[in-house]
């Protein structure tokens, strides 16, 4: 039996409350209701959909943490993040990051959320990308989301590089694979430079 609205409604707020990852079309299914009835809702009680939830607890988990550069300037969204160790983002291709005669995202997008998420991932004020190794392996195409598990593979500090690797996927399929040696700059490396 389908619930009044008053009662969906607060439903929904809970429910978004507790998993803002959920989408509307699992809560449809979840509140027996159509995909356009659950946004209705949503506009209704001023819940912003998926991609802004999910950019909206990123930043607040993540802002302090990431210490490499500011959380806006990543590409993507981060959704998980291990300082030296590990971070996964998102990244939902849109019309403006393909081109146009064929639909096939520009390879310089994928580029920058494993780049920008290999800088991320280093616990340093300073991170730059020293050299970097590339495949891409399937192309990637408007409305695809792209997720991107950046890993620590190596780390000297007595050099001040570490090694990261990216590993892009859409649906589970890999689409890029990237190595970045990673130059990073810490307080004892800024002590020698001065």
């Amino acid at each position: 039996m389908k619930r009044p609205k008053k009662q969906r409604q607060q439903a929904l707020k809970d429910s978004i409350k507790d998993n803002p990852f959920v989408t509307d079309e699992e809560l449809s299914v979840e509140f027996d209701v159509s995909v356009q009835t659950i946004r209705l809702d949503r506009m209704e009680l001023a819940i912003p959909e998926l991609r802004e939830r999910i950019k909206h607890v990123a930043v607040k988990t993540f802002e302090d943490e990431v210490k490499s550069l500011p959380i806006d300037e990543v590409i993507g969204e981060i959704i998980d993040i291990e300082l030296d160790n590990k971070a996964i983002s998102i990244f939902d291709v849109k019309p403006e990051h393909v081109f146009q005669r064929n639909k096939i995202a520009r390879g310089h997008h994928l580029f920058a959320q494993a780049n920008s998420l290999a800088v991320a991932v280093m616990n340093e004020e300073l991170a730059l990308t020293v050299k970097s190794e590339l495949q891409f392996l399937r192309p990637v195409t408007a409305g695809q989301r792209v997720v991107a598990k950046a890993e620590v593979i190596e780390s000297h500090p007595e050099k001040n590089r570490a090694f990261v690797k990216v590993v892009s996927s859409v649906d589970q399929q890999t689409v890029f694979i990237g190595t970045f040696e990673m130059y990073r700059m810490t307080e004892q490396s800024e002590g020698e430079a001065k």
